[in-house]
């Protein structure tokens, strides 16, 4: 209309004609004083408006994290909803994105949708080899194990530095103690701690086998190179890569596994695309058609009473919710920690390095341990006794 209108316009003005607005705005079903604009000039509205956004002041932060490989959009937006960004409604977010021409669009394969009933299956994955930097440069290599109902959609996920088979073990121990049971099936990926390969041929590892017995669950395999067939737990693992979002932002170990329990609580919690409702709603339901737990001494002989992590720059390792020192050439070396009645024996390799008693203080440092720290930075051995001994009395009162 607006273009027919203007063209009118400029044939009355090649012709030096005088124009009648009031006829023309009937014509067109406009105001006179609307045609008479046009007849002067007027361009009409502009298709597309340099409106501001309240999103612009993190522009320069979204491209930098839209650098991240792997990165979701969703997953920066939780990031800044973190933080306490006001970056309104995830869907105007994403727009802003896709309208600023930040991230470009990727086709998906389709696949068949399938569903299970409440307590039949579970699905479960690793997400692997994540490396995150903390705000202090020191970097973390860690894994996930994502277990997934596959009804409710409820997740688990689980932080762990190795994939092991006791890993595996003690992760489905977790999350069936974290579900309240165990269901009839769960599908596994093809993880060398589940398959054994004989002949070209995939076998179901021996001790894998006598553990699904023992907590009365069938293990099923997906189809090789069939990603679909797990496409619950994958979905899952969708969420996990919301750490990706935390580079550089965390403090330490204790913050990044506070981190995933809150993004596990958030996908519990956040409505299911597939379902419509939040997978922790579904959950009261499906919990009630899981089978019990095995005996504890059945769950107790798969249980691993050892573990393993990373000495810290602080020359400390976490054990329990408490910190214990070893000695300072071990920062950054991967420790076995080893708890016989009330002491924890810690060992590098298979040599024994420290024995802590066991205690309720948040940091236990071995004087000597902090004296050979201290002594990194301290070159007069004069005053290095007594600094010591005052930093310690000074770290035991703050710490109670």
């Amino acid at each position: 209309m607006e273009c027919s209108l203007r063209a009118q316009l400029n044939i009355i003005k090649l012709m030096d004609l005088k124009p009648n607005f009031s006829d023309l705005a009937r014509q067109y079903g406009l105001d006179r004083r609307t045609v008479k604009k046009y007849y002067e000039g007027y361009e009409g509205k502009p298709k597309t408006r340099n409106k501001t956004s309240k999103l612009d002041k993190y522009k320069d932060e979204i491209i930098e994290k839209l650098q991240i490989k792997g990165i979701k959009v969703k997953a920066i937006y939780e990031y800044f909803l973190d933080k306490g960004y006001d970056v309104g409604g995830y869907s105007n977010f994403n727009k802003y994105i896709k309208n600023n021409d930040l991230k470009p669009t990727a086709k998906s394969k389709g696949h068949p949708r399938f569903e299970t009933l409440p307590g039949k299956q579970a699905q479960v994955d690793w997400k692997e080899d994540v490396k995150l930097i903390s705000k202090y440069n020191e970097e973390f290599i860690i894994n996930v194990f994502s277990y997934k109902l596959g009804n409710s959609r409820y997740c688990h996920f689980e932080y762990k530095k190795h994939r092991t088979q006791q890993d595996v073990f003690d992760s489905l121990i977790k999350a069936f103690k974290q579900t309240g049971g165990v269901p009839k099936e769960i599908l596994f990926d093809n993880m060398r701690t589940v398959v054994d390969i004989v002949d070209n041929r995939r076998r179901i590892n021996t001790k894998m086998q006598a553990f699904a017995d023992d907590f009365g669950f069938k293990i099923s395999l997906c189809k090789p190179r069939k990603s679909y067939t797990k496409g619950k737990v994958e979905a899952a693992n969708k969420f996990v890569e919301w750490l990706l979002a935390y580079n550089h932002d965390f403090e330490d170990e204790d913050d990044l596994i506070s981190i995933i329990k809150n993004i596990n609580n958030k996908v519990n919690q956040y409505v299911c695309q597939a379902t419509g409702v939040p997978p922790i709603l579904l959950f009261q339901k499906e919990k009630e058609y899981l089978q019990p737990l095995p005996k504890n001494l059945i769950i107790e002989s798969y249980m691993d009473h050892e573990l393993r992590t990373s000495v810290h720059k602080d020359s400390l390792v976490n054990y329990k919710g408490r910190k214990y020192s070893v000695p300072p050439k071990y920062i950054g070396k991967d420790v076995l920690l080893k708890q016989i009645d009330n002491q924890l024996y810690i060992y590098c390799n298979i040599e024994l390095i420290r024995i802590h008693q066991l205690s309720n203080k948040n940091f236990n440092y071995e004087p000597e341990d902090y004296k050979s720290l201290m002594a990194q930075s301290i070159k007069d051995n004069n005053d290095l006794d007594n600094i010591v001994l005052e930093n310690l009395n000074i770290l035991d009162s703050f710490l109670k």
